[in-house]
């Protein structure tokens, strides 16, 4: 792994040091050396930096303020003769804070951190990238079942078992296969919909939500399910026939 980098420091010597330190890294590439934080800017703006080596006191812009400024921050170093912006730089959350004169030894140890930072970021990163890009596991599915409050108690409810809700006001009925009569609860046709999923359920009506696996038949705009004969909404026969693979 290459950490593409760029070099900051007002003085010559100093970006001739950074420069040199820089090649003994095996895992580091320069990609240009700056004066001032202006140059730094253009060279983050046209090049994919990685990891930034900064000094701190700079004649326009101090190197902290510059960190400040920017959106997208590339993981930092700063490179300063000075001790008293060390409190400031950990709130920058900077990788490493080197003082002049910086020994090879010192300067290694500081750029092996940003590779550790860089690689574990890539990590997570790629890890979430994978996961939004892999199929659906039944984890990501609808569970099959949920909780309701029923006169006090929670009552859990086997999704598949559903045949259909009926909307009353401020109530819902919920019918099941499992029972004779119908459980009431307090909720809304919009709160219960958000808890079943849309390939298997539809709401047919403003006041009828339906399991289509239980739908037994259609005529016109009414569907019958065991004993029960539920209207369907003009606006959605179409749409329940889609669902159900029907065509005409």
């Amino acid at each position: 792994m290459i950490l593409r980098c760029i070099a900051v420091d007002d003085e010559s010597m100093g970006r001739k040091l950074l420069e040199e330190n820089i090649r003994q890294i095996p895992f580091l590439e320069l990609v240009r050396t700056c004066k001032n934080p202006f140059e730094a800017m253009q060279a983050l703006q046209e090049e994919k930096i990685d990891l930034m080596f900064l000094d701190i006191q700079m004649p326009g812009m101090l190197g902290t303020k510059f960190l400040q400024s920017l959106r997208e921050k590339p993981l930092v170093i700063f490179v300063t003769a000075y001790a008293n912006y060390a409190v400031e730089s950990y709130d920058l959350d900077v990788v490493d804070y080197l003082m002049k004169p910086v020994s090879l030894e010192r300067f290694t140890k500081a750029t092996y951190k940003a590779l550790e930072i860089y690689t574990k970021n890539n990590t997570v990163a790629s890890t979430t990238a994978n996961a939004s890009a892999e199929p659906a596991t039944k984890a990501d599915e609808f569970p099959e079942f949920f909780f309701i409050n029923v006169e006090y108690s929670l009552v859990k409810i086997i999704i598949k078992d559903i045949t259909h809700i009926e909307g009353l006001k401020d109530y819902i009925k919920i019918f099941l296969t499992t029972q004779t009569k119908p459980i009431l609860t307090k909720s809304t046709m919009k709160a219960i919909e958000e808890k079943l999923p849309p390939k298997q359920f539809m709401r047919i009506h403003k006041s009828f939500i339906v399991n289509t696996d239980k739908i037994e038949s259609i005529r016109g705009q009414r569907i019958k399910i065991g004993t029960h004969d539920i209207p369907v909404s003009e606006s959605s026969i179409d749409e329940l026939l889609k669902l159900l693979n029907y065509s005409k």
